[in-house]
């Protein structure tokens, strides 16, 4: 019986010839990854394991989620993770300034490559997924056990298979694309299942529509994404990092729990509402609405900071102005993006638009701090959850959206279709 490529990276790492669905195994560890605040509730339960870290060049921390620090409590646990990394010598501490978002920032620096076996004390870990590796989110016992011996304890999971046809639309992007097929089958629709992308409408995504696609596998209860390795990918990885990778291939006979066709040309700009990333709505449908008016927009995240998210806002934002009710929020995803930004003109484009551009941090998403929302606020963000609460106020209400959507809807005041705000 052939396997999956999640199954056939899960095998490799369990040193095992061959895995079935639901078998439990242990698979060795390349990347151990913790931040702000996963990592200070990992570090009491490690000590109890071990002295050191099981290597120093594989055990990663990132402070992203309340940095710059908001608080005393949120100071504390940034020091704390900023002291064992020196402590233990540890080659990847990204610290606040000099990186960026967790997610964004492991594959910009080369530190996750194909053919790995990652966990993150995260659940969007499974962004990772893009370039062709096993990659999820885990808790922080499981954590400080991966931190302190190198190994953890999988049940290995079952396979949906997602074949992409066709050509994406203008304006439609890969977070149309995922949101879209939440919709369609459910946020506990993929519930402890490795959603795998294939198809030839894949050589239509962009490395930066992958990442989007495998950071909200999650959102469909999925416990990894992940995409076939191509030459897009490989071109990423030569170009981001130094480590050898290995490509692994589903077998033809690979034994899928469900085969769902998505024609790329079908899709339309999607919006998730309140208060599930499952809760699709078309534009088509949105515009059938009466308006819906909003307060904020968030521009950002693990999601949708990289640097052509950044490029699809400015575009629609170049020489205009963010209406009057509104308050936008553009949060470029790492350092380098920033920079980018401000090389490429994009800074100048936010600003003069009258966005607030904000350094990089996960900042809204989880409303800890910069742009939590009051009671009855409404915001279009490119983040991927929409919770009740998920940005502040338990009155307030989230939808998720693309770049392009969340900018044309900052112009427009209320949720609006890019196709009619992007004519000149």
């Amino acid at each position: 019986m052939g396997m999956t490529m999640t199954q056939k990276i899960l095998a490799a790492h369990a040193g095992l010839d061959s895995v079935v669905a639901g078998q439990l195994i242990e698979a060795k560890l390349d990347v151990v990854m913790a931040n702000d605040i996963t990592g200070p509730m990992a570090l009491p339960i490690f000590r109890e394991m071990a002295d050191k870290v099981y290597d120093k060049d594989k055990v990663v921390l990132v402070p992203d989620h309340f940095t710059p620090n908001k608080d005393i409590k949120s100071a504390e646990n940034s020091k704390s993770i900023r002291e064992f990394s020196k402590e233990q010598g540890l080659k990847w501490y990204f610290e606040q300034g000099k990186s960026g978002v967790e997610h964004a920032i492991l594959p910009e620096a080369g530190v996750v490559v194909a053919g790995e076996c990652i966990i993150g004390a995260d659940s969007h870990t499974c962004t990772y997924g893009a370039l062709g590796a096993f990659s999820t989110g885990v808790g922080t016992t499981d954590i400080a056990t991966g931190m302190a011996t190198g190994e953890l304890w999988f049940k290995v999971p079952s396979a949906m298979k997602f074949v992409l046809t066709g050509k994406p639309g203008a304006f439609v992007s890969g977070k149309d694309i995922i949101i879209h097929i939440i919709g369609k089958i459910g946020v506990d629709g993929a519930l402890y299942k490795s959603m795998e992308f294939t198809g030839d409408g894949l050589k239509e995504l962009s490395m930066d529509d992958r990442f989007t696609m495998a950071n909200m596998a999650i959102e469909a209860g999925a416990k990894n994404g992940i995409f076939p390795v191509d030459e897009k990918a490989e071109d990423y990885m030569k170009e981001h990092s130094v480590k050898e990778y290995k490509i692994y291939e589903a077998d033809e006979d690979a034994e899928y729990d469900e085969v769902i066709e998505i024609n790329l040309s079908e899709v339309r700009p999607t919006v998730a509402f309140p208060h599930l990333p499952g809760n699709a709505k078309t534009i088509d449908e949105i515009e059938a609405m009466e308006p819906i008016r909003i307060d904020q927009v968030v521009i950002g995240s693990c999601t949708n900071g990289r640097m052509e998210d950044m490029r699809k806002a400015a575009a629609i934002l170049k020489d205009r102005q963010v209406h009057p009710d509104v308050r936008v929020m553009v949060i470029p995803a790492t350092q380098k993006i920033y920079k980018q930004c401000m090389a490429e003109g994009l800074a100048d484009i936010f600003v003069d638009a009258g966005c607030a551009v904000n350094t990089p941090s996960c900042g809204p998403c989880m409303g800890g701090h910069m742009g939590v929302m009051a009671a009855g606020e409404k915001c279009v963000s490119t983040t991927n959850r929409n919770f009740v609460g998920r940005m502040g106020h338990v009155d307030s209400l989230i939808y998720l959206a693309s770049p392009e959507v969340a900018a044309a809807s900052a112009i427009a005041g209320y949720i609006a279709n890019p196709e009619k705000v992007g004519d000149r």
